[in-house]
């Protein structure tokens, strides 16, 4: 066998657990991903950064001009340069929900997105929820039920769960949804653990969170 086709013939190996177990994932991967993987080379990061941009954000109702680099994401706009800093960078990589803001109504991770991309847009973070020393009904509903612990998540939590009954309202089903031809009925625990299920809470307040969300759905908790 020439040297083409042995590397053809690597480049079609199967990667299963097995081989990874017997082989050992270092040398598995290394012998098996194709020659053009690794003759891209290193990242050139020597060039001059891209141009920084205008970027008009409408924030908690109040506009705000911000010249950022265009990489920068919606997070990092938020604590770093207008230091809203209830939005937490938890994994920053979407899986934990702590960054999560309203955008137009429309729950995000805001750790995901960048802040160009929201130029004009209406933005809500935990701080623009209450009414002077009104709470949103959440925020009351979280401190009723003790919905948070440590708090790390806590605003994460409840911009995600003012997203999510505006969704069930709107009659969006989720996983666990049984019928999909009507209407969510009622928000039961399954449905909104389910619904919930991007933002992670480290101290496992789950069920007072369920408890809280549905006071403010108005089902009984």
């Amino acid at each position: 066998m020439d040297e083409y086709e042995s590397n053809t013939a690597l480049d079609r190996t199967e990667v299963t657990r097995r081989t990874v177990i017997e082989t050992g994932t270092t040398a598995l991967l290394l012998t098996t991903l194709p020659r053009a993987v690794f003759a891209a080379g290193p990242i050139d990061e020597s060039g001059p950064p891209p141009a920084p941009v205008n970027v008009e954000l409408q924030i908690n109702g109040h506009p705000h001009s911000l010249t950022l680099d265009p990489r920068t994401t919606l997070l990092d706009a938020l604590r770093e340069h207008l230091a809203l800093t209830g939005s937490k960078k938890g994994c920053d990589h979407g899986q934990c929900g702590a960054c999560t803001v309203l955008v137009e109504g429309r729950r995000i991770n805001s750790c995901l997105t960048l802040a160009v991309m929201h130029d004009g847009q209406s933005i809500t973070t935990i701080e623009g929820l209450a009414e002077g020393e009104n709470l949103h009904p959440l925020q009351t509903a979280f401190v009723e039920h003790d919905g948070f612990q440590c708090g790390y998540c806590t605003s994460g939590q409840i911009c995600s769960a003012i997203g999510m009954l505006a969704e069930s309202r709107l009659g969006m089903p989720s996983y666990v949804t049984e019928d999909l031809t009507q209407p969510v009925a009622e928000l039961t625990d399954p449905e909104i653990r389910e619904r919930m299920s991007g933002n992670i809470c480290r101290c496992a307040a789950y069920p007072n969170i369920v408890a809280a969300i549905k006071q403010a759905a108005g089902t009984p908790a």
